[in-house]
């Protein structure tokens, strides 16, 4: 069967973090390996990727990096890419800084913990329906709280009636979540900070120049970041 080209065929997948909030379970292996549904929770974004038919991951590494390397090495799916930040964790935004050579222009980007199930279409596809270069330098994916599993915050993004983003005010709600995935610009990376940095302070420049936009995810969502959210994201995946 053809399918329509997506965005791109390459992704970035973050997986350098120290995973905190996973110990015990982190002591001993990186978080992107911790075991969730028979496998790796890495390999659930890596197998999403290639069954909608993308062909290279590019996945940064810090914490207990020879392990993720070694298991990376016998992915078979995707050609697998490393970028080594062993030397000092660069965080989100730098990471993507470091791996900029590495990438394609634009580039899907997705936490290596991401658990979802697709609606309709694959967030691929749903992601590149709606990516216009012309007018953003990063699409993201968000979600509904009625589409969440895990989820106890209160929210991030608001969105106007064009799908720009605009960021949750303190102590108030958000009515979107993002789920850890979206479409890259390399407009996004211009004139970097030098010191490690989190998405976010690209993002603020983005929304300021009207740049940022989202896409709502029309399947479900699991936010998987400490041990006891491990078995409600295993009954969720024993649905499909």
């Amino acid at each position: 069967m053809n399918r329509a080209p997506l965005a791109s065929d390459t992704a970035m997948v973050m997986a350098a973090g120290l995973g905190k909030r996973m110990r015990p379970l982190t002591a001993s292996r990186p978080k992107p390996l911790v075991m969730v549904a028979g496998k790796p929770l890495i390999a659930h974004t890596l197998d999403r990727m290639a069954d909608a038919g993308m062909a290279r991951a590019v996945v940064n590494v810090h914490y207990l990096a020879d392990a993720m390397e070694a298991w990376l090495g016998r992915y078979a799916r995707l050609a697998v890419t490393i970028s080594d930040e062993r030397a000092a964790l660069l965080e989100t935004g730098g990471g993507m800084i470091k791996a900029q050579g590495l990438l394609p222009d634009p580039f899907f980007c997705l936490n290596s913990d991401a658990v979802w199930l697709d609606g309709p279409r694959s967030v691929f596809t749903e992601l590149t329906k709606a990516w216009d270069p012309a007018r953003m330098d990063a699409l993201l994916l968000v979600v509904r709280f009625n589409g969440t599993h895990n989820y106890d915050g209160k929210g991030d993004f608001h969105l106007d009636p064009l799908g720009r983003i605009s960021r949750r005010r303190p102590s108030r709600i958000a009515p979107y979540i993002y789920t850890g995935i979206q479409i890259v610009s390399h407009r996004l990376l211009r004139d970097p900070p030098e010191t490690a940095f989190g998405t976010m302070r690209l993002w603020e420049r983005a929304i300021e120049e009207g740049r940022l936009y989202g896409c709502v995810h029309t399947g479900e969502w699991c936010e998987v970041g400490s041990p006891e959210m491990i078995a409600p994201t295993e009954a969720l995946l024993a649905r499909v």
